[in-house]
Formats: structure tokens, C-alpha cells, sequence
């Protein structure tokens, strides 16, 4: 990831040094898949997160703490316990699934109103755009309502978790975004 190599080193000048990036979504969305393919890991073969997966991406010498939370409707309810502390949010839509993007669209509402979340940028990753009933980017912006969202700076990026496609240029953004924040 040269671009994102090259934002970590221009942090690294800033004396920030490290970053905490809370991965969120419904069960099946490809969240842990997008951890394990930003840290060049294996793909296959991944089970739902019973839990939570940590990942320290280093880059140059500075380090994002990725949380990777599971999705399961049962596992939902301990999300807050994670929030303290966090600079950037990603939230993982899986856009082959239209059926749940009511379900999406509830959580993130829900995560956007948490008071330990307030002003963290979001960065919603279309994920699974490798498949052919994906919907795209601008469609899940549509339901997911996220042109209402006015109390934070987000960004929206279609991204297959397998081909790595847009990945990047998600996680560039969110990065950027947090540097900017933290030098204001």
C-alpha cells in the first residue's frame, strides 16, 4: 500500500504515533475478511467472529490498532464496550445482501448516536463489490441514508474484501482524516 505508506510516514513527522480503528458491521459482511487482507493474510477460509479480532497494522513506525468486532445480533450489544478511545470508524456493508440493509442502516443509526463515537470520522466500505448482485456504492449510500449524516466527516468506498479492490483508498482517507483531526 505505497499511498497509505506514504500518509503513515507524514504522521510519523506529527509525533502521533498511533491510532485506534473500530471495525463494525452485521455478521457476514467481511469485516475480518478486510482486516486479514490489509494485513496481506490469508482469505480463506475465515469463521464468524465469536468475539473480536485485534490487528496492529505497522507502517514505518506508526501503528493502527484495529478492532474487529463480531456482528451477530448477540454480539451487537457489547459493541459500546469498544468505543472508548476510538479515532476512526469503519463500518462494513456487505452490498450483495439488499435484504439486511434495513438491518445496516438501524446499527449504524445507532452507532452514529453514541456519545464515545461523536466526531470520529466514518469511513462505510461497500464491501463484496466482486459479486454480481452488488449493489453500488452510490445505492448503499442511498440506504444506509448516509447524506443525512451531518454531525461528522464521512466517506463511503466500494471494496471487494478478496481482491483487496478499494481498499486502499478507503483506509487512506480515514487515515488522512484522523491526521487532519488531530493536528487541528
Amino acid at each position: 500500500m505505497p499511498g497509505l505508506l506514504n500518509i503513515l510516514r507524514g504522521l510519523r513527522k506529527g509525533q502521533e504515533k498511533e491510532a485506534r480503528i473500530l471495525v463494525l458491521g452485521l455478521d457476514n459482511s467481511g469485516k475480518t475478511t478486510i482486516l486479514k487482507s490489509l494485513s496481506d493474510e490469508d482469505t480463506e477460509n475465515i469463521a464468524p467472529t465469536q468475539g473480536f479480532n485485534i490487528k496492529a497494522l505497522s507502517k514505518d513506525g506508526f501503528k493502527l490498532n484495529v478492532w474487529d468486532i463480531g456482528g451477530q445480533k448477540a454480539i451487537r450489544a457489547y459493541w459500546p464496550n469498544y468505543f472508548e478511545g476510538t479515532d476512526g470508524l469503519v463500518y462494513v456493508v456487505d452490498s450483495s445482501d439488499e435484504e439486511r440493509l434495513g438491518e445496516c442502516l438501524e446499527e449504524l443509526t445507532t452507532l452514529l448516536g453514541e456519545d464515545d463515537l461523536k466526531d470520529v470520522p466514518l469511513l462505510v466500505f461497500a464491501n463484496k463489490q466482486d459479486l454480481d448482485l452488488a449493489l453500488e456504492a452510490e445505492e448503499v449510500m442511498e440506504h444506509t441514508k448516509l447524506n443525512d449524516i451531518t454531525d461528522r466527516v464521512w466517506f463511503i468506498q466500494a471494496c471487494s474484501a478478496i481482491t483487496k479492490e478499494g481498499l486502499e483508498e478507503g483506509m487512506e482517507w480515514l487515515v488522512n482524516t484522523i491526521s487532519e483531526k488531530k493536528e487541528s
